[in-house]
C-alpha cells in the first residue's frame, strides 16, 4: 500500500511539472527515480533538484518519530521506531502517548545482555532478521538500536540494553545484528555515540577519558558496526565528550566517524540531544530529533513547533545569511536521501511479518541460550519431574511483566509468558506447582499509555509474605524463587541508575529463609545487571535468566526442567562488592559537571585481572548440565612474522552424560610492553556443540593486528615485537591452557 501511496506521488508530482513547467524540462529524465541506477547516481540528481528549502525541510523531525521528505519530488518522509528489542507502539503525532492502535503488539525479543549472554553470531543474526522483519512489516525505515555502548559499572540504569562489558565481544555479536536488520530494508541506528556509561545526569556532563581507553574500550564495537556492520546510521549520545555534546561532536563525528571510519551514513540526534545551531551545522549531525517540541525542553505545554528545531527554521536562516556553509547542508541532504533510498524508496525489500510464530520462536530460543547458569551444586537444576511432585515458585518476578516499562524499548505484546506460566504450563499434570509471592516491589504496570494490566497489590505484611513463603517452600520438593531487578526507576529503567549493588524489596531476607528451609532451592534472577549476593555460600543453584521477552516464561521452563541445556556465558563481571567495580575504586561516579574515567582501559574482567580480585562471578562464566574438558592447547609455531599468522588449537570434549554447547575463549596477553596493559584480552571464541563423550577440535588464528594497543602519544596503534601468551579456556578466570609465541 505504501509503494502505491509512493508511485501516485511521483506521478503526479511528474504530471505537475509538465503542466506548471515546474523547475525540470518534460524531457528531463529523472534518475533518482529508477532503481536500476546506482545509488549514489541517485542521490545527487534528487539532490540537484532540490531547493534550499527542501534540503534544510528533510533534516529534521516533523513528529514524535517522523521526518519530512520531498513531497514535490515524490520521496518520501522516514518513520523511526524504539527500539533495540522490539517494535515500539505506535504514538500520537507530538506526545510519547501510544496512539491506541489494535495491530500493534510486537513480539518482544530478549534485551540485548540476553543476546550478548548467547556468545553466538547465528542468534544475533537470527535476531537481526526477526526484528527486522517486524520492523519492515511496521513500515518502519529507522530501528533505533542495537546498543552497544560499555558496561563501566553495574549501577547503569541502561545496561541491559547494551552488550556487555567487553569491546571484542560487543563487536563480533553487534555486526550479524546489523546486516540482517538491513536485509529488510529497514535501517539499523546503532547507539550511543559514544560514552553513554551511565544515565545519572546524562543530559550535561562531560566525559574525561584518556585516548586509549577511548580507542581500545568504547569505540571498537562502533566501528565495527560501520566498517564490517555497514550501518546505516548511527545515533549520537546525550552526555559531552570534550565539552561538546555527543550529538554535535568535531572529534566523535566528523574526524573519527565520517573521516577516519569513511562513514556514508546519517548521524540521527538523541531525542532531545542537539543544543545548538551553529554546532549541528559543523559538526556532525545530519537528522534532528527531540524530546519534547523543540528538541530540549520537555515541559512545554505547545507542540508541533519543528520549525523552531536547530536544524529547521534557525538553520535555514543561517543558509540565507551565508553563515553556514551549503556544502556542509548538501553532505548532510545526500546521507538522509542515501538513507531514504535505501529504505522508504527501496520497491525490492521484502514484505515482513509481525508477532509471527516464527518471530516467537526465535524469541525462545535465543532467551533460552542465553540464560547463564552461574552455580548448581549438586545438581539441582534441572528439575526431575519424575522425582519432585510439588515445586514451590516464589518471588514477584515470577509473575510480574516486563516488557512494559524502562523507558523507551517499553514495548506492547500480545502476550507476555511469566516464569510462573511457563512453569506451570511445562509441569501440567506431571507436578503441582504452588505459588507464594514472597516479596512486594513495583506493584505498577504502565509506561507511555500502555497497560499490563495486572493487579499486583498486596495486603500482607513484609513478615507475612516471608513466612507464607516459608510455609509453601517447607512442603515442596523443588523451590524457584524468582527475583532480581524490574524496569521501574533506579532499577533497570532509562534516564536514571540503581541507587545499591544489592537486590531490592528485602528479597535476601525471603532468600535465606528459603534456604534454611529447602536444601532444593534455585535462584533465579531476573535483571540486566550484576546484583550482590551475601547469600550466595547458602543457595545451591543461581541462573541468570535476564529480561527474555514475549517467550521469557516459556524459555525459562526450558532451562528448569532441562529441555535446554544451559549454554550462556556472562558478558560481564559480577563483583562481589559494587567497591570491586574499577569506575567505583578509581573513577567518578556518577559525577556532575564531568565524569573522569581514571581507570583508563581496566574495565571489567581487566580490572579485576589487574588487582588480581576474584569475582562473584566472572567475565565468561556459564555452567552446563553436562561437563566439558579443555585440554591439549598448542600453537602451530612459537613466532608471529609481521604479516604472518599462527593457529591456536584446542581439543574440546563433552565428558558428561548430555549433549550440551561451550563457548571455548581465546584471550592473549603481552608480556612485556612500554605502557602498561590488561592480563589477557579476549582475541577469539567459539560456540561448539557436541554429544557425550565427543570430541571436536578448535582452532583460533592469531595475527598481528590482534595484538596492537592504541598508543595515545603516538595516536597510533602499536604492535610491539616480543613474548605474548595465548589463553584458552571457559571463562576469563578458568583457564585450560597456554601457548607463548613471539612476535618478531
Amino acid at each position: 500500500m505504501k509503494y502505491f501511496f509512493i508511485a501516485t506521488a511521483i506521478l503526479f508530482c511528474t504530471l505537475l511539472s509538465a503542466i506548471c513547467g515546474d523547475r525540470q524540462p518534460q524531457n528531463d529524465v529523472a534518475v533518482y527515480l529508477d532503481e536500476s541506477q546506482p545509488l549514489e547516481k541517485r542521490v545527487e540528481d534528487a539532490l540537484s533538484r532540490m531547493t534550499l528549502e527542501e534540503k534544510v525541510a528533510i533534516l529534521h523531525a516533523q513528529s514524535k518519530f517522523s521526518s519530512a521528505g520531498v513531497p514535490r519530488l515524490g520521496i518520501p518522509e522516514v518513520w523511526c521506531t524504539d527500539g533495540p528489542h522490539g517494535i515500539r507502539p505506535e504514538v500520537l503525532w507530538d506526545e510519547w502517548e501510544q496512539a491506541g492502535w489494535t495491530n500493534d503488539s510486537c513480539t518482544s525479543f530478549p534485551a540485548l545482555t540476553c543476546l550478548a549472554a548467547t556468545w553466538n553470531p547465528e542468534m544475533s543474526a537470527l535476531y537481526g532478521k526477526s526484528i527486522g522483519e517486524e520492523a519492515r512489516y511496521r513500515e518502519k525505515d529507522i530501528l533505533l538500536g542495537p546498543g552497544v555502548n560499555i558496561y563501566r559499572t553495574p549501577l547503569n540504569g541502561r545496561n541491559f540494553e547494551y552488550m556487555g562489558e567487553d569491546p571484542f565481544l560487543s563487536a563480533r555479536m553487534v555486526v550479524p545484528y546489523i546486516r540482517e536488520v538491513q536485509k529488510n530494508g529497514v535501517a539499523a541506528c546503532v547507539k550511543h555515540f559514544a560514552l553513554n556509561n551511565q544515565e545519572q545526569n546524562r543530559l550535561y556532563h562531560d566525559v574525561v577519558v584518556d585516548d586509549r581507553a577511548l580507542h581500545e574500550i568504547y569505540l571498537p564495537a562502533f566501528k565495527a558496526a560501520v566498517e564490517e556492520g555497514g550501518a546505516w546510521a548511527i545515533m549520537g549520545a546525550y552526555n559531552k565528550y570534550k565539552g561538546q555534546h555527543c550529538c554535535h561532536n568535531q572529534y566523535l563525528l566528523n574526524d573519527i566517524l565520517k573521516r577516519d571510519w569513511a562513514f556514508a551514513g546519517v548521524v540521527v540526534s538523541d531525542w532531545g540531544g542537539a543544543h545548538d545551531t551553529k554546532q549541528a551545522a559543523g559538526n556532525g549531525l545530519d537528522l534532528e530529533f527531540g524530546s519534547w517540541t523543540n528538541g530540549v525542553d520537555w515541559s512545554l505545554d505547545i507542540s508541533n513547533v519543528y520549525d523552531n528545531y536547530f536544524l529547521a527554521g534557525p538553520y535555514l536562516e543561517m543558509l540565507r545569511q551565508g553563515k553556514a556553509s551549503v556544502k556542509q547542508l548538501d553532505d548532510k541532504a545526500r546521507r538522509v536521501l542515501r538513507l531514504i533510498f535505501r529504505t522508504a524508496m527501496n520497491t525490492r525489500k521484502p514484505f515482513g511479518s509481525l508477532n509471527s510464530p516464527e518471530h516467537l520462536a526465535a524469541a525462545r530460543r535465543i532467551a533460552g541460550e542465553g540464560m547463564v547458569l552461574l552455580k548448581n551444586d549438586g545438581g539441582v537444576l534441572p528439575i526431575d519431574l519424575a522425582k519432585a511432585k510439588t515445586i514451590a515458585v516464589m518471588g514477584e518476578n515470577a509473575i510480574k511483566m516486563m516488557t512494559v516499562g524502562g523507558g523507551s524499548s517499553s514495548l506492547k505484546v500480545r502476550h507476555e509468558y511469566t516464569p510462573l506460566e511457563g512453569i506451570r504450563a511445562a509441569a501440567d499434570g506431571k507436578a503441582e506447582v504452588i505459588y507464594e509471592r514472597g516479596y512486594v516491589g513495583d506493584v505498577t504496570g504502565d509506561y507511555n499509555g500502555v497497560k499490563t494490566g495486572q493487579d499486583l497489590s498486596e495486603k500482607r505484611s513484609e513478615a507475612q509474605l516471608i513466612a507464607d513463603a516459608v510455609a509453601a517452600a517447607r512442603k515442596a520438593d523443588a523451590v524457584i524463587f524468582v527475583g532480581g531487578l524490574n524496569k521501574s526507576r533506579h532499577q533497570d529503567s532509562e534516564q536514571v541508575d540503581r541507587l545499591e549493588y544489592g537486590l531490592p524489596y528485602s528479597q535476601d531476607k525471603v532468600i535465606k529463609a528459603l534456604a534454611d528451609t529447602n536444601p532444593n532451592l534455585a535462584v533465579v534472577i531476573v535483571s540486566g545487571n550484576a546484583v550482590a549476593m551475601p547469600w550466595i555460600d547458602r543457595v545451591p543453584a543461581v541462573l541468570e535468566a535476564w529480561f527474555s521477552g514475549s517467550e521469557a516464561g516459556n524459555a525459562l521452563a526450558d532451562v528448569v526442567f532441562g529441555a535446554v541445556n544451559p549454554s550462556g556465558k556472562l558478558p560481564f563481571t559480577f563483583p562481589v562488592r559494587l567497591e570491586d567495580n574499577s569506575a567505583h575504586a578509581l573513577g567518578e561516579y556518577p559525577g556532575t559537571d564531568k565524569v573522569t574515567y581514571n581507570e583508563g582501559i581496566f574495565v571489567g574482567y581487566r580490572w579485576h585481572d589487574k588487582e588480581q580480585l576474584k569475582p562473584l562471578f566472572a567475565f565468561g562464566h556459564g555452567l552446563s548440565y553436562t561437563t566439558f574438558d579443555i585440554t591439549n592447547v598448542q600453537a602451530d609455531r612459537t613466532t608471529l612474522a609481521a604479516n604472518g599468522r599462527i593457529r591456536v588449537s584446542a581439543d574440546v570434549t563433552n565428558t558428561g552424560s548430555r549433549p550440551g554447547a561451550e563457548v571455548v575463549q581465546l584471550y592473549i596477553g603481552d608480556e612485556e610492553s612500554s605502557l602498561p596493559r590488561p592480563v589477557k584480552e579476549l582475541k577469539g571464541f567459539q560456540k561448539i556443540a557436541l554429544d557425550p563423550g565427543q570430541t571436536q577440535t578448535v582452532t583460533f588464528e592469531i595475527t598481528p593486528d590482534m595484538l596492537q594497543y592504541y598508543d595515545d602519544a603516538k595516536g597510533a596503534w602499536v604492535a610491539e615485537p616480543g613474548t605474548f601468551t595465548a589463553y584458552v579456556g571457559a571463562a576469563s578466570d578458568d583457564i585450560h591452557g597456554i601457548a607463548r609465541f613471539e612476535l618478531k
